[in-house]
């Protein structure tokens, strides 16, 4: 599967528990398909007192969702859109949005 989502590209969730919300991705796993979006998907998981946490009890994470769940949102239009690759004149490949036709970062 080609992923066309990178790290700190801001989207939206499209599907699931989390649909309608925006954020930022903070890390892509291109192995699984998933991506971790900054406060989406926040799961709670029961730690044991460790060396760095002396405390321990139940800490809240974000955890991955499937890329699938995700569209980039279009600079412009403030809305989400598909993904496109273009051949520039140079020959570099480039992302661009289906919505706006405009190059994305």
């Amino acid at each position: 599967m080609a992923l066309r989502l990178k790290s700190g590209d801001m989207v939206q969730i499209v599907s699931g528990e989390h649909k309608g919300q925006k954020g930022k991705i903070h890390k892509v796993y291109p192995q699984k398909g998933t991506v971790l979006v900054e406060g989406i998907n926040i799961v709670k998981r029961h730690t044991k007192p460790t060396q760095k946490n002396q405390q321990g009890g139940i800490m809240e994470k974000e955890a991955p969702i499937h890329i699938s769940n995700c569209m980039l949102v279009c600079e412009k239009t403030d809305k989400p859109t598909r993904i496109g690759i273009k051949v520039l004149e140079n020959g570099k490949r480039a992302r661009y949005s289906k919505r706006s036709k405009e190059l994305v970062d």
